[in-house]
């Protein structure tokens, strides 16, 4: 907890200041010099522990120089090269890192543009660095369970050896969690003729594949309603009544045409917390009352389908999420959330929002 906080003090940073900052010297020094610090607890100021402009002659390149180094008993332990914040990161971005890698005793390199951390090292080939990296962390998206990762490369923590261990499950992990968010969301065609084969007996033509995409997506926004369900039951500790389903979903999109309609996607997080709101007003309102609209800007949750007897927003279609909470005159204010619990922060406003509509 004491990690995350350090965390979410430097989003808080990040969400005040980025927009004044418009050069990689000054994305260092206010973003990158306090995560080294404050987060991973080295000493920025002692040139034996973190070294900034490391040199580091290369064959034929000489003085080229790394943005910071950080040592351990004289010894370069980590790389770090660091880009302006808002620039988007990528492999051709780590070149430095990738000439240098070799030729230190660096196990782990860090790429950053402040906000965004991806961090490698050298499970593919030895002292080669990886071309995608084990862990990445952004700051105005944090994701809670790769925080106890992170701590093991905190200078309290630090043992190389723990790190590249769990770095190739990390690394797997991650990909195969994106593989299956973006399978869950926008199945590909081999995704869903996988279930097709193994629920449909007959011949899978073009026409029962078009049928079996629309099913598996069915499918699977049905699966993480139940997933969600299961947590909103736990998390309420049985005080959801066995009689009301909570997995009772109407979705309801404004777009008038199908190009508009394709352009929209509900994802796990807006479902979910579509449900959390539901649980928190099921007090006061009949569940089945409550339904939601998705659109390309924001996640509409209402009273009886009608757009005039709204209950809250959900922008979650950006880094930092957001609820909208609406006054008695329907005018919204937008609050920033750091995560979906956050919302039960919100329950009386949002209880005395539907009692308006009883």
């Amino acid at each position: 907890m004491e990690l995350m906080s350090k965390l979410s003090v430097l989003t808080a940073k990040i969400q005040q200041q980025a927009h004044a900052i418009s050069t990689e010297e000054a994305t260092k020094n206010a973003f990158v010099m306090p995560f080294i610090h404050t987060v991973l607890g080295y000493d920025v100021f002692d040139p034996q522990e973190v070294t900034p402009e490391y040199v580091c002659d290369v064959g034929t390149k000489k003085g080229e120089k790394i943005d910071y180094a950080i040592l351990k008993d004289g010894i370069v332990q980590i790389l770090i090269e660091c880009k302006k914040i808002g620039e988007p990161l990528n492999i051709n971005h780590a070149s430095q890192l990738f000439r240098y890698f070799h030729v230190t005793n660096a196990r782990i390199s860090i790429l950053t543009n402040g906000q965004v951390y991806r961090f490698f090292t050298d499970l593919d080939a030895p002292n080669k660095m990886d071309e995608k990296p084990f862990l990445e962390i952004d700051l105005l998206d944090i994701d809670e369970h790769v925080v106890p990762e992170l701590a093991k490369l905190t200078k309290m923590a630090f043992d190389v050896d723990s790190i590249i261990n769990a770095a190739g499950e990390l690394k797997y992990v991650s990909q195969i969690k994106k593989i299956l968010a973006n399978q869950l969301t926008s199945p590909d065609d081999d995704f869903v003729k996988f279930f097709a084969a193994r629920v449909y007996d007959g011949i899978i033509t073009q026409k029962v594949r078009e049928q079996f995409l629309e099913l598996t997506k069915k499918a699977a926004s049905q699966f993480l309603n139940d997933q969600i369900n299961d947590r909103l039951k736990s998390a309420m500790n049985g005080t959801v009544s066995s009689h009301a389903s909570l997995t009772e979903v109407i979705p309801i999109v404004e777009s008038a045409n199908d190009d508009e309609e394709n352009k929209i996607i509900t994802t796990a997080d807006e479902l979910e917390g579509f449900h959390i709101v539901k649980a928190i007003v099921r007090s006061s309102i009949e569940a089945k009352r409550i339904v939601y609209r998705d659109t390309q800007s924001y996640f509409g949750i209402l009273v009886d389908d009608n757009n005039r007897k709204p209950v809250c927003r959900l922008h979650f279609n950006r880094s930092q999420k957001y609820i909208g909470i609406f006054d008695a005159a329907k005018n919204e204010t937008r609050h920033s959330i750091n995560s979906l619990d956050d919302i039960f922060n919100f329950a009386d406003q949002l209880k005395e929002t539907v009692l308006q509509y009883q």
